[in-house]
C-alpha cells in the first residue's frame, strides 16, 4: 500500500489529468452575442498566412508568392501581454483571425502577430524557417472571438497606436481569401476544433515602443464586432 501522502498526490494528479488541467494551456474567449454567453477555447495551434496583402509585401520588399505561405505558432505563443522587447525589438502585424470547428470558420476576431523582424530577416536570408522569429512565447495576442453564421466579405481590421490609425485592411484586399485558405490547408494538415487561422497583415507594420497604447478593431463594414486594447511594456 502506498503511503497516505503518495496516495493523495496520485489521486490529485489523476483528477487533474481527467479534467485536462494538469498542464496549463493558453486560451481565447468565444463570444456568442445572441445567447449572451462566452466560453474559453484552447487552440492546439495557430496557422498563419504570410504575404497575403500586396501592399505589405511591397513594404517589406518581398516577392509575391505563387501560392499561400504558411507558418505555425504553438499554443504557448498566446499571451495577453504586449511586449516591446524580447531579446530584440519586436514588431506588430495586425490580422483578421478565425476560430475553426469541424473544418469551418465559426468565429472571427482580430489579433497581433508579434515578430522579431531582425531575426526574421537573418533567417530569410539563409532560407531558414521563421519559427524562431514568429513562434516564441508571447508572439500571439487576440481579441475576443465573435461567433459568425457566414463569412462576410466586408470584414476588415483597424489598428490605432496612441490614437493614430496605422493599419487598415480586409478580406477584399487579400490575395488568398479565408475560405480558399481553409480548403488549401485541409489538403495537407488537419485543423482541430479550436485552432486559430491568422490571415495575414495589411501594410503599416512597425516597431512596438513601450508605453504605446494599441487599439484593434474587427469590423463588418462599419459595424464593430469586437475591440481590444493593450499597452506595450
Amino acid at each position: 500500500m502506498p503511503s497516505s501522502t503518495l496516495y493523495q498526490t496520485l489521486t490529485i494528479v489523476l483528477k487533474l489529468i481527467k479534467e485536462g488541467s494538469l498542464f496549463v494551456q493558453n486560451s481565447v474567449r468565444l463570444i456568442q452575442p445572441e445567447a449572451q454567453t462566452h466560453k474559453p477555447i484552447t487552440p492546439a495551434k495557430i496557422v498563419c498566412v504570410g504575404r497575403n496583402y500586396v501592399d505589405h509585401i511591397k513594404e517589406l520588399n518581398n516577392e509575391v508568392p505563387d501560392q499561400p505561405v504558411y507558418f505555425l505558432k504553438p499554443n504557448s505563443a498566446i499571451s495577453n501581454t504586449l511586449y516591446s522587447v524580447l531579446g530584440e525589438p519586436l514588431h506588430y502585424e495586425t490580422e483578421i483571425c478565425f476560430l475553426v470547428e469541424q473544418g469551418k470558420l465559426i468565429a472571427a476576431g482580430v489579433g497581433l502577430d508579434i515578430t522579431k523582424r531582425g531575426l526574421q530577416s537573418q533567417l530569410k536570408a539563409k532560407s531558414l524557417p521563421w519559427e524562431r522569429a514568429k513562434a516564441f512565447d508571447g508572439s500571439a495576442l487576440f481579441s475576443d472571438f465573435v461567433a459568425i453564421d457566414s463569412l462576410s466579405q466586408q470584414l476588415q481590421l483597424k489598428l490605432w497606436i496612441d490614437s493614430v490609425l496605422v493599419q487598415q485592411g480586409g478580406i477584399s484586399l487579400m490575395l488568398h481569401k479565408p475560405d480558399a485558405v481553409l480548403a488549401d490547408i485541409a489538403e495537407f494538415m488537419t485543423l482541430q476544433d479550436g485552432d486559430i487561422l491568422m490571415t495575414g497583415t495589411p501594410k503599416g507594420v512597425g516597431q512596438i515602443v513601450a508605453g504605446q497604447r494599441f487599439v484593434a478593431q474587427l469590423l463588418d463594414g462599419e459595424q464593430c464586432l469586437t475591440e481590444v486594447s493593450w499597452v506595450a511594456v
